[in-house]
């Protein structure tokens, strides 16, 4: 048998973003359809995560003509000074290096979404050419890149009154074996977002040619998503088609030791339960702790208003039934009274 030549030669070591290019199911679970259309959640993730943190309200997802996707929202922006031990733009590196952003503590964000840190590098790895744009301080930054790798430094391009991010990729067709993004499966995941957080408008643009469109031209080409009553008005959506037990959705919204529990439900005559559970706006389709806890905790506080209630109506009962027996009583004494009690020698034979 011969042996096979297994020494330090054998081990490779895939540098920067290689390794994205190399296993991309890795990050994005495929490099089929599923895949494709997770570049778009991961940028939109991070304007959802500024909207969570309070500082955006809208964001929007152009599908370009030319098969590319722009994702712009009105938040802070992506910070573009120099890194203290890094020495390039924040900017750069948010898009250049895995495992690089703000939500691994610090004051960044206390809610997130998303890869937590290689959502933005991945999907600039994954795509031909990207080009980030940042409107910050009264200033427009750019950086453009090819595969992954910067063009240039990040630089300033104009003036601007605006704030935000917005990031247009072209995804890499010797990564995906489609390009082509489905707008019904964009709109079904972003008006979930949008029932997620409230108050967010999400804006998805659709300016691809006809012959692209064509499995969706019922669907306008302008569409957007926005509800006020976030979570409630998602309940109340899920229930339309079914006769509710209470008009009015239960809510409550609490924030204990830096968690905050968001929790929205009606009963409806539907044989069938749906329970939706969700961690930091991810669908979690096997639920997780976050559901057995508010089941327990529903089920606890159902057994103790009843039991709370079954003993009131208990003491109720027995006073009620204790009254009674004593009207009940002096009436009988009363009867009995007049009916024994005579006079001395009243029916004595004389």
């Amino acid at each position: 048998m011969n042996k096979s030549n297994y020494d330090a030669s054998s081990i490779t070591v895939l540098e920067g973003l290689e390794a994205v290019r190399k296993r991309p199911a890795m990050y994005i679970g495929d490099s089929d359809v599923t895949g494709l259309h997770h570049l778009i959640y991961e940028v939109v993730d991070n304007a959802i995560d500024e909207a969570l943190a309070g500082f955006a309200n809208k964001v929007v997802i152009t599908l370009n003509e030319d098969g590319s996707v722009s994702i712009e929202d009105n938040g802070r922006g992506i910070p573009v000074d120099i890194h203290p031990t890094k020495g390039i733009s924040a900017l750069e590196i948010t898009t250049t290096i895995l495992h690089a952003g703000g939500k691994f503590g610090g004051d960044g964000y206390k809610v997130s979404s998303g890869l937590h840190g290689v959502g933005l590098s991945v999907v600039n790895a994954l795509s031909s050419k990207m080009k980030a744009e940042v409107f910050r301080d009264g200033k427009i930054y750019m950086q453009e890149y090819e595969k992954g790798v910067p063009k240039y430094r990040v630089k300033e391009a104009g003036t601007s009154d605006k704030n935000g991010t917005k990031i247009t990729f072209l995804p890499d067709k010797e990564i995906f074996k489609t390009t082509s993004f489905n707008v019904k499966k964009l709109h079904t995941r972003f008006r979930q977002q949008a029932y997620l957080t409230a108050g967010l408008l999400i804006n998805v643009v659709d300016n691809r040619s006809d012959e692209e469109r064509k499995e969706t031209k019922d669907i306008s080409r302008n569409y957007t998503f926005y509800f006020e009553g976030g979570v409630k008005s998602y309940v109340k959506q899920l229930n339309s088609g079914n006769t509710v037990v209470h008009k009015e959705v239960f809510y409550v919204k609490r924030e204990l030791e830096d968690t905050e529990v968001e929790v929205a439900f009606q009963y409806s005559n539907d044989i069938n339960e749906q329970v939706l559970a969700f961690a930091n706006n991810v669908h979690n389709p096997e639920g997780g702790t976050h559901l057995s806890g508010f089941r327990m905790a529903l089920t606890k506080s159902i057994n103790d208003y009843l039991t709370k209630e079954a003993g009131e109506k208990d003491r109720e009962n027995k006073t009620r039934w204790r009254r009674y027996k004593r009207r009940f009583n002096s009436n009988c004494i009363d009867k009995t009274s007049r009916s024994t009690i005579r006079r001395p020698n009243e029916n004595k034979v004389k």
